[in-house]
């Protein structure tokens, strides 16, 4: 199995108080999507002193977050994975870790296209799953493949965070309300040219899928679990572009689930390990 050095997470300490996650828009209830803080309230953020900031970051604003995101407390792993995750307000940065495997096959960085999926865990009383979707087969790029919903960073999204929750919305008509995001995993490169950076979040277990014809042929879940088990994980040979490869694949019934969704829940499953 793949052996590789994740970067490690760190935020800097002297930074100032902030709740801002680069998610800015201001919805009908008027919060900000992203920070939850009033119109108002962005606008004096400057003039307040670090204590006065926090104090309403740890009080007004964490009474918003729970008041939204009601299903957020149902997630068991919620303190676990959010622990492991880079912080929504410092998307990382730098390749992606799987460069080395890949670099006989991408253009130079600079012309890598920027990307993002939803990594979703849905608090079931059962268990947590994970939301996957299998594209429809007449898609350009990874047809008929099982994925994260996800696409290209658009100029008017809000960085990756805004293009995942415009995709997902997109995709299979998630609503941003059903949407709690808890952070980032590490970058990571495709064959075909994309830098993705998967964003990890909780999904609201009431929330009823609406596949895109065009986009998404089918909308399934898998026990967070069994994907986090080493034991259904397997790394696979096969040949492509002209010599030997390797690419990792669970053993799902049903579904394939292989190639870059499984290598970001391996991400995920070896940020764990090493926390734990």
């Amino acid at each position: 199995m793949l052996s590789i050095p994740f970067p490690p997470v760190s935020v800097d300490p002297t930074a100032p108080a902030s709740p801002c996650i680069r998610a800015c828009r201001i919805d009908g209830d008027g919060l900000c999507r992203g920070c939850l803080r009033t119109g108002d309230e962005i606008a004096c953020w400057s003039r307040l002193g670090e204590a006065e900031r926090r104090h309403l970051m740890e009080t007004v604003l964490a009474d918003r977050k729970r008041e939204r995101y009601r299903f957020l407390d149902r997630l068991r792993e919620r303190e676990q994975v959010g622990g492991v995750l880079h912080p929504l307000r410092h998307p990382p940065a730098g390749d992606g870790w799987n460069r080395s495997e890949l670099d006989d096959l991408l253009p130079d960085a600079g012309a890598l296209a920027e990307a993002a999926v939803l990594v979703g865990l849905v608090p079931r009383q059962a268990g947590t799953q994970v939301l996957l979707t299998r594209r429809t087969d007449a898609l350009r790029h990874h047809g008929g493949q099982v994925s994260f919903p996800g696409g290209r960073v658009e100029r008017d999204d809000a960085g990756v965070l805004g293009a995942a929750l415009r995709e997902s919305h997109e995709e299979i008509a998630l609503a941003a309300v059903q949407v709690a995001p808890l952070g980032y995993l590490d970058p990571f490169l495709t064959v075909s040219g994309f830098r993705v950076t998967p964003v990890v979040a909780a999904i609201d277990p009431d929330y009823v899928p609406q596949p895109h014809p065009d986009e998404v042929a089918e909308v399934f879940e898998v026990p967070f679990e069994f994907l986090m088990s080493a034991s259904h994980l397997h790394q696979v040979e096969m040949e492509f572009r002209g010599r030997r490869r390797s690419v990792l694949e669970y053993d799902w019934p049903g579904q394939r689930i292989w190639g870059a969704t499984a290598a970001i829940l391996y991400n995920l499953r070896r940020r764990l390990e090493e926390a734990a």
